[in-house]
């Protein structure tokens, strides 16, 4: 099967230092891009297992052929997911076109992973008012939110004050999948709520503001662009973690936001308590969020905005696990 179309013709932009090695290249080439240092990881480690692959050797002496032979292996021997591949290969056209600036040309025909559409897994409104009820109270708000907004996990945990906006009831989600932004809306529910755990917060940063330790980690270009940004109330994670951390990339001690492992943790024990016996995680509760929305009555363009998929076949696969599957008609065996 033929390869998907990719870029691969060298692009114009920041050439790297020749002194650095390989993977600070590739890293002050991903922050000039202003890419999350999440990607920054997954890129070098694709690109770190392309070289092991090919014996060590530069990419510089490697081409085309063996990026398709790499991404082969990846399909037919390591039996990878279709997103894991497509993973490996944008490292990899990212590694010739920004960092070495070399044109891999026509990568030709590599064996590829079929992509088979899988049904999520949904709880049913008891189920989720079941685990809700058994999260550890630290933990109840950001995981009603989470299944209150469809946020995806990194989506909330990355939220800060400036994007949600209590009177007008929305969150903006800013640089979700796809490098886009979206709204989505503020449960009415969790209003009161959200509102006195901002109040909390805004005076717990008045306090480090008086210790000199309320600066927060920014994004990529933001802190030079506005130096005050990191101590300013706007700026802040709403959802914090509870100590300091050495920021990887700038190597300053910060305020980081609270980090996903401690929701994933909360949400698999809060699942147990409840005695269930689906293999839910936080992403089900985007998942519930999206059924619950259809079962409700609300059009699949509606929600597909909400959820921010690109294409509204993505969105589809959850009339597959609606209570009312066919949009509510009813089989002629019923009447």
């Amino acid at each position: 099967m033929h390869i998907e179309k990719a870029n691969t013709t060298p692009c114009e932009g920041l050439v790297p230092n020749p002194k650095l090695r390989l993977r600070e290249q590739v890293g002050e080439v991903m922050r000039y891009r202003h890419y999350s240092l999440r990607t920054e990881e997954a890129y070098w480690h694709w690109i770190r297992r392309f070289i092991f692959f090919q014996g060590k050797r530069h990419p510089r002496e490697l081409g085309a052929a063996e990026v398709r032979a790499f991404l082969s292996h990846l399909a037919v021997a390591e039996g990878v997911a279709a997103a894991t591949q497509n993973q490996a290969l944008n490292a990899l056209v990212f590694l010739y076109r920004e960092v070495l600036h070399l044109s891999l040309g026509d990568i030709g025909e590599v064996d590829r992973v079929q992509r088979r559409p899988k049904v999520p897994v949904v709880l049913s409104k008891p189920e989720v008012q079941r685990v809700l009820a058994a999260v550890t109270p630290e933990y109840q708000l950001p995981l009603r939110l989470l299944y209150g907004t469809g946020l995806r996990l990194m989506e909330l945990l990355r939220l800060r004050v400036k994007d949600v906006d209590l009177e007008r009831r929305q969150i903006v989600v800013r640089s979700g999948k796809g490098g886009k932004d979206r709204v989505t809306m503020v449960p009415e529910s969790l209003l009161a709520e959200l509102r006195a755990h901002l109040e909390t917060q805004r005076l717990r940063h008045q306090r480090e503001l008086a210790d000199g330790t309320a600066a927060v980690s920014l994004p990529e270009g933001v802190g030079k662009k506005y130096p005050n940004a990191e101590r300013e109330w706007p700026w802040r994670y709403v959802f914090l973690a509870a100590g300091l951390a050495r920021d990887p990339r700038s190597g300053r001690v910060l305020r980081h936001h609270l980090h996903e492992v401690n929701l994933q943790r909360a949400m698999k024990s809060a699942v147990t308590a409840a005695g269930l016996s689906k293999p839910a995680t936080c992403h089900t509760l985007r998942h519930s969020f999206a059924t619950h929305l259809l079962e409700n009555g609300y059009d699949i363009r509606t929600l597909q905005d909400l959820l921010g998929h690109k294409d509204v076949t993505t969105t589809q696969i959850y009339t597959h696990v609606m209570q009312k599957p066919g949009i509510g008609i009813r089989s002629p065996l019923d009447t």
